[in-house]
């Protein structure tokens, strides 16, 4: 039997709080912000407007005396994702301000075989410190989410801010076209069945 009528999330049942962060009590974590994502083969549906919107979140934080690290994918000389070229690096209007430490990956959870759990410890923020997660970045369905998952894994409380992130168009494994603004509302919905809270706006994140 098929119902149009939505199911409690899995953090209902568990009783998990589902009210977003305040910004000063959080670590801003900027994912994979990259020049590989405006052009060329990975170009993401909307990634200018979720670039202008990360960097308005990035001038909140900063303000706000919140910590902020920024992950950045390596994928290895002459490829879309080679941090040494301009393809691969954090776009300018979202790069590392002095003291901001920047963590490279290679695998979609940016805590697999990373120095971000250790990054986050120094900074006092630490799996049960009390310090929430806020996430924003590229690509929803792939690097965000994982990241959300392994944040949620390791007793964090992420927050994903949605109009930070973009993804693209996919062709389902039956051979149809997912468009991106059906795989971004999916993307963002899963992460909110379980892993974390998702807050629509920028404007809407609690000081």
């Amino acid at each position: 039997m098929t119902t149009n009528q939505p199911s409690k999330t899995l953090r209902d049942v568990i009783g998990l709080d589902n009210q977003p962060p305040r910004l000063s009590d959080s670590v801003l974590i900027m994912i994979d912000f990259q020049n590989t994502y405006r052009t060329g083969v990975m170009a993401l549906d909307g990634a200018e407007q979720a670039l202008a919107a990360g960097a308005r979140l990035l001038e909140r934080a900063r303000a706000a005396g919140t910590p902020v690290v920024h992950v950045i994918n390596d994928g290895g000389e002459n490829t879309p994702y080679d941090i040494r070229a301009h393809i691969g690096a954090i776009s300018d209007q979202v790069a590392p301000a002095e003291g901001e430490t920047v963590v490279v990956k290679q695998f979609p959870n940016s805590f697999h075989l990373t120095e971000l759990e250790k990054t986050l410890t120094d900074l006092g923020a630490g799996p049960g410190s009390g310090k929430d997660l806020i996430l924003g970045g590229f690509m929803t369905h792939m690097c965000v989410n994982y990241t959300a998952q392994g944040a949620f894994n390791l007793g964090y409380r992420p927050t994903v801010i949605a109009e930070t992130t973009a993804t693209r168009t996919l062709t389902t494994p039956e051979g149809a076209v997912l468009p991106a603004a059906s795989l971004q509302a999916a993307a963002l919905t899963a992460i909110t069945d379980l892993f974390g809270t998702v807050v629509p706006t920028v404007g809407a994140l609690p000081a």
